[in-house]
């Protein structure tokens, strides 16, 4: 099926669509979601809230742009509102506090995986992972971040400079 086909059949509730949606998205929706979270139930949970959010909200979806693309926002959107729904987001956060709580780079070896890397993130707090996530994978800006956050505009650069900072303490970079 095509995308249009499946949007079209999601609009008219048709299982079958339902079915193709899920399965086409689901596995990089995940990946997503991993990014948030803290567990791997967390972020399932976040997913299917997203999809059920995707679902409702399906004849919205114009056709303009990737389908993937207006999924992924409102997955992103659903994953910062559970977030919030549990107040996890802290706006500041002392940075020496968060020490005992990243990976040491001892564990790390030359066979460093993207799994060892969303270890890492999800290691990271709230705050910084949040940020991280919004800036540097999903490519908003910090203006975009802190209106998603409730947050100013500096808090967002902090936040992504501190959860850099912490990354390049643990990640191995081989130069």
């Amino acid at each position: 099926m095509t995308d249009e086909q499946i949007v079209k059949g999601c609009i008219e509730k048709n299982a079958i669509a339902q079915k193709h949606l899920y399965e086409k998205f689901v596995r990089k929706m995940m990946g997503l979601c991993l990014r948030y979270c803290d567990s791997s139930e967390e972020a399932e949970d976040v997913v299917q809230m997203g999809f059920i959010s995707v679902f409702e909200n399906i004849e919205s979806y114009k056709g303009t742009g990737s389908l993937e693309g207006w999924i992924r926002k409102i997955l992103v959107n659903t994953a910062l509102s559970n977030i919030r729904k549990n107040k996890k987001f802290k706006q500041n956060i002392d940075l020496d506090s968060v020490e005992f709580m990243l990976p040491s780079s001892g564990y790390l070896n030359d066979n460093f995986a993207a799994q060892d890397l969303l270890k890492i993130i999800q290691s990271l707090p709230v705050g910084f992972k949040t940020v991280f996530n919004l800036y540097a994978i999903e490519g908003y800006s910090h203006k975009e971040i802190g209106e998603m956050l409730n947050i100013s505009e500096g808090t967002s650069k902090s936040q992504y400079s501190r959860a850099k900072a912490h990354l390049q303490k643990i990640i191995p970079i081989d130069r």
